[in-house]
């Protein structure tokens, strides 16, 4: 989705509430530090997900690039240190998400419809990671993607990371859904994917825990942790997840080791933001599970954390009420 042309002043102070209203608990210092995207050209990165083939490097994207790439970004830098042209597919139209599959590939889905669920068919590519980081083109497959129950918009493409099944969560006011794709993806055949649970919240951007015992779902003000119970069940409900308020939240990556969640928006110069999850090595507390997303299991419904969510709310309320919630959609 693309990001307001101008940030006005009510954005300013917006934030000047939330930062009243409390901070969020910093990750630990164990190497997992938030970092700036600094490469000019990325000004609308959608999704992002930690390298199994690089230590350090993130890839991410714009949704609405001039051609397919992707970029390689250092952590430790926010420099970009490689950038992919996709090759053997179509002119993408609005990719918003990226996964690493348990094969080691990269997943890139070109699922975003702004415009309604207008499209009888939205796509997701395959390619291999480059074992090599330098600029390159790289043949990717190319999947036809269909819902059961009809077109739709959605920005989270999740690939479990031991079964390697694909997961969508559309993007709904209301309250979407998350939909699964088949066992094994044909490049030849229609790919349907079939709804399996509510996720009743706004979502932007997802990403399973590397030991592919959480999933954690983000939205613009607030993000849900589930337990995952297997292809075919409904995931259950923990709690919230410790979501950073940020200009326009599009993506969600936990970290290698499963320990901190990663949190991006689109702009540029954008900020990357860490986030501990509780129960795997600090100081999070122990009240969630092992392998929970950062969350506060006594809410029920996609917030923010703790003393966070009253401003968060706030800010929200007044950023919705200018922009309008329609006109946040509305691509510029």
């Amino acid at each position: 989705m693309r990001s307001p042309r101008s940030s006005p002043p009510v954005l300013a102070g917006a934030v000047l509430l939330l930062a009243a209203a409390g901070s969020l608990t910093p990750a630990a210092a164990d190497g997992h530090d938030g970092f700036t995207i600094k490469d000019p050209r990325i000004v609308e990165s959608s999704g992002l997900a930690a390298s199994r083939a690089h230590p350090g490097v993130y890839w991410t994207h714009n949704d609405q690039d001039k051609g397919a790439y992707l970029y390689a970004v250092d952590s430790r830098t926010g420099r970009t240190v490689a950038t992919v042209t996709m090759s053997g597919i179509g002119a993408p139209r609005d990719v918003e998400a990226i996964s690493v599959g348990a094969d080691g590939n990269l997943y890139v889905g070109d699922i975003g419809d702004n415009l309604g669920g207008t499209w009888s068919n939205v796509w997701i590519y395959k390619l291999p990671e480059p074992k090599t980081l330098k600029d390159q083109t790289v043949r990717a497959t190319q999947y036809v993607v269909k819902y059961e129950d009809g077109a739709r918009d959605a920005e989270a493409l999740m690939v479990h990371p031991k079964t390697g099944r694909i997961y969508i969560a559309d993007k709904k006011e209301e309250g979407g859904s998350l939909y699964e794709g088949p066992a094994e993806m044909s490049a030849s055949k229609t790919n349907v994917f079939k709804k399996i649970a509510a996720t009743d919240l706004w979502v932007t951007d997802g990403a399973f825990s590397p030991d592919g015992q959480q999933l954690a779902l983000r939205g613009y003000f607030g993000g849900t942790s589930f337990a995952w119970k297997g292809a075919g069940k409904q995931p259950e409900r923990e709690g919230r997840l410790s979501v950073p308020f940020q200009r326009q939240g599009e993506s969600v990556t936990y970290t290698p080791d499963g320990t901190t969640l990663l949190y991006g928006t689109e702009g540029a110069q954008s900020q990357v933001t860490p986030v501990e999850v509780r129960g795997k090595g600090g100081g999070g507390g122990s009240g969630a599970p092992s392998g929970g997303g950062g969350s506060d299991s006594s809410a029920k419904s996609g917030g923010l954390d703790g003393g966070l969510k009253t401003g968060a709310i706030v800010a929200g309320a007044v950023l919705l009420a200018f922009f309008g919630l329609k006109r946040l959609l509305r691509r510029r």
